[in-house]
């Protein structure tokens, strides 16, 4: 029996009063819940309809019915209860601030984490965990409180909105986003990442793209964690040792006066390789990976190149996210809608939270066919969820443990084919448009003081 807080809104038989969202607890326990706000201090202490203890489920659901305003997802989240009327938008929006970011966060914390186990397919690479770190940018709201996130800009001058910069930590082989921190758009991420050094599991395979790499990052990690992260091709090494298989030994330096007087030098192992197919995208350029893997027979430098490009599948993450989690539509025209820093960071953490249900589910389902969860498609699998929650039964046990099991199972059957050897080239179809561009002019207008008819001026 889950007790959703002192709610005055009537309860179904097992005492859950959203009780069209209860398959979620097969992934988020009720007592996390309870245990995130009582931690953050957020436990319902009076009776209303929409404790903090409904609102956190309430949220919750938002990261799963993205495309739903407040009141539609309460509608979903709740069985239809003649002559009961909904709460009003404004009663949510006011219950949702008053709830906060901290409960999500911490949930987050104590809910979200990596997953795959030895026998996890593609999960491991010599047993260690395959990790890695990433960026992506979010657009939010055009208002004062969100300006000081910054905005790009470039040739054409400043960008439409401002921008969240998101760095994330997840597991690749089940695309499980365990730890994020985020900033304005001018927040470096080769800064960010340092927020996420302590999340890094122990066991793990930390991959990275160029532009998270620095001297002062890897002196921190590389006697804890094995490394594999590319540079940039203007680094200037010495080798010291070739290896075998035609990596080679060489060291790092903070700076070139270090270099010059070989002082508080690092050795690292350097890979260099080429693309030879004119129609792949850095087709003859110079390619750079360092590792701390200094055995090449143990880690030969192919397989190391294969793991490396593994990286791509936290571009997945973010595509799975952005595209397909939440995708654009006609009234959305940024990718968070909150217009409030708390209520922005609400926004982060809940569609995370959301991600890690259907990934985890997705998890659970590939184990029994003995299939690589990447071959599960994840857009069927979220449409399942969506579509099959509302169905479960939690009045005993067995019913409850029958529709999760039929769930899996169907979404066991989300099978995609092998993925295709396929490129796609770094460009876009459509960049310019025939309108004007928006300035800062044309931000925040004042409210008109004439009417339509008022500002008509018949010619004579």
């Amino acid at each position: 029996m889950v007790e959703q807080g002192c709610s005055r809104l009537s309860a179904d038989e097992s005492g859950r009063i959203l009780d069209r969202l209860a398959g979620m607890e097969k992934i988020i326990l009720p007592e996390l819940v309870t245990q995130a706000l009582a931690s953050t201090g957020k436990q319902s202490t009076r009776r209303c309809s929409l404790t903090n203890e409904i609102m956190i489920w309430v949220v919750l659901a938002m990261g799963l019915f993205t495309e739903m305003p407040i009141r539609q997802v309460f509608k979903v989240s709740r069985r239809l209860r003649r002559g009961e009327e909904s709460p009003a938008r404004s009663s949510l929006c006011m219950a949702r601030q008053r709830l906060g970011s901290e409960p999500l966060v911490e949930l987050h914390r104590l809910v979200v984490k990596p997953m795959a186990t030895e026998q996890t397919i593609g999960a491991f690479y010599r047993g260690m965990r395959k990790v890695a770190i990433d960026g992506t940018v979010l657009d939010v709201p055009d208002c004062e409180a969100h300006e000081h996130f910054g905005r790009s800009s470039g040739s054409r001058g400043e960008g439409p909105f401002p921008q969240v910069r998101k760095v994330s930590l997840v597991e690749l082989g089940t695309h499980i986003e365990f730890a994020f921190v985020f900033g304005g758009w001018n927040d470096s991420e080769r800064k960010q990442v340092e927020q996420l050094w302590d999340s890094i599991p122990g066991d793990a395979l930390l991959i990275e793209d160029r532009g998270f790499f620095s001297y002062k990052s890897w002196e921190q990690l590389h006697r804890k964690h094995n490394l594999l992260i590319r540079v940039t091709k203007s680094m200037v090494f010495k080798s010291i040792t070739y290896l075998p298989d035609g990596s080679y030994l060489t060291k790092i330096y903070p700076s070139n006066w270090y270099r010059e007087n070989d002082r508080r030098g690092i050795v690292v192992r350097i890979i260099e390789y080429k693309l030879d197919d004119p129609q792949r995208t850095g087709h003859n350029e110079i390619h750079r990976l360092m590792t701390n893997l200094f055995d090449a027979e143990q880690y030969p430098a192919m397989e190391l190149i294969l793991e490396y490009h593994e990286r791509w599948e936290e571009e997945i993450v973010f595509d799975e996210q952005k595209t397909h989690q939440d995708p654009c539509r006609a009234e959305k025209t940024m990718n968070l809608r909150s217009e409030t820093c708390d209520g922005l960071k609400q926004e982060l953490y809940a569609p995370s939270l959301g991600h890690f249900i259907i990934r985890a589910m997705m998890l659970q389902a590939a184990e029994p066919s003995n299939i690589d969860v990447d071959r599960l498609s994840f857009k069927g699998c979220f449409q399942i969820l969506k579509t099959r929650l509302p169905e479960c039964n939690p009045r005993t046990e067995s019913s409850f443990a029958d529709w999760f099991d039929a769930v899996l199972w169907e979404m066991s059957c989300e099978t995609t084919p092998v993925r295709r050897n396929r490129i796609n080239p770094r460009a876009i179809k459509r960049k310019m448009s025939r309108w004007n561009k928006a300035r800062p002019e044309h931000r925040r207008k004042p409210p008109l003081t004439k009417t339509f008819e008022q500002t008509v001026v018949m010619k004579t």
